[in-house]
């Protein structure tokens, strides 16, 4: 796919830089395939098919920017990208200060948490470091109480405390993602109750959203984007329950893009979900077949970006493309604190899985 196909445009007062005062009280666009719906997203529930099984991202976004200096008094940032596997409280993460950071170097960040650069940028710009206390205490709690949650950056504004609650999801549970899975942040505990009530079945599954979920496109094919990788799992009993609702013809709704990228990197061709634990850069694009999703709860996304591909596929290029006219004809808010938008079960089907 070309990538200026991807492109539309799109009014700066249009992005939410704040997230709605109440969560479910977004606005929801859902996509039939024939015609829209205006409501509030409060509604979701009403328009899941019944016995559906929805999907989340548990994954908990860590206060990964780090703000200090080096010995000189030269301020410091680091952004937390993920950790070094085997290497107790190492981390990948990118760094900016005036001059370039180089290995030895101890950097300071509050009064008792520190950094030693242990390598210099790798192939994807991010260094290696090694976090510890002076006196001793707990890093993982010196991150939480030092770190900056590490908002977008086209809004433009530092995190403030509302940030620490609203830019994360009411389920979010295993540490490890430097930017929020966005679709999840309109669910409250007693719609997601709701649901269940209803008959739908809520799993989760994670995937540690990273950096590279923002990287701009360069390439003018996007199958020659280097697609950036981020770490998922899906333990063995949710597969299991996954295939089960296959099979019984149950309707499988993603709640966001990284949830899609999650299962479809786990699923055979055949369609048989597996557990897995590690790295998918899976990327899709019109074209992909899709073997286990069926429908999707997703925000609006930045033009020319790979999630914007991936809606495309599965909701259908100019039905999504016609989706994203209506949204900004009608002030829809877009990106991280942004509305939403709902591909059907019937709308996938006639759009990418046709």
């Amino acid at each position: 796919m070309r990538v200026d196909e991807l492109d539309y445009p799109l009014p700066q007062h249009l992005i939410g830089r704040r997230p709605h005062p109440q969560r479910d009280g977004s606005r929801l666009l859902v996509v039939h395939p024939d015609r829209h719906e205006h409501l509030r997203f409060s509604s979701i529930v009403e328009r899941l098919p019944r016995g559906a099984l929805l999907i989340v991202n548990d994954t908990r976004v860590i206060p990964a920017r780090l703000l200090g200096t080096k010995p000189t008094g030269g301020k410091v940032e680091l952004l937390l990208v993920r950790r070094v596997p085997g290497e107790a409280d190492a981390w990948r993460a990118m760094g900016r200060a005036s001059k370039a950071l180089r290995p030895r170097q101890m950097l300071q960040f509050g009064e008792s948490l520190r950094a030693e650069v242990l390598q210099g940028p790798d192939a994807d710009g991010l260094l290696a470091v090694r976090l510890s206390s002076d006196q001793g205490e707990n890093v993982d709690t010196l991150i939480e109480n030092n770190g900056q949650v590490p908002l977008p950056p086209y809004l433009e504004r530092p995190a403030d405390a509302d940030d620490r609650e609203r830019y994360q999801t009411v389920y979010a549970e295993h540490p490890g993602a430097v930017a929020a899975p966005t679709a999840g942040l309109h669910f409250t505990r007693a719609l997601l109750d709701t649901a269940r009530e209803r008959g739908c079945e809520v799993l989760a599954v994670t995937l540690h959203v990273g950096p590279g979920t923002f990287r701009p496109v360069y390439s003018d094919d996007l199958a020659d984007h280097p697609m950036h990788a981020e770490e998922i799992d899906i333990r063995p009993e949710i597969a299991v329950r996954i295939n089960k609702a296959r099979r019984e013809g149950r309707a499988i709704v993603a709640v966001g893009t990284t949830v899609v990228r999650t299962l479809e990197s786990a699923t055979s061709e055949g369609g048989e979900l597996g557990a897995r634990s590690g790295q998918t850069d899976l990327l899709i694009q019109p074209g992909y077949r899709f073997k286990v999703v069926d429908a999707l709860i997703t925000n609006f996304h930045l033009p020319r970006s790979t999630l914007l591909a991936l809606v495309f596929a599965l909701g259908g290029t100019e039905r999504v493309r016609r989706a994203y006219e209506i949204a900004v004809e009608r002030a829809y808010r877009f990106y991280s604190y942004g509305d939403a938008m709902y591909l059907t079960p019937e709308t996938c089907r006639r759009g990418g899985q046709s």
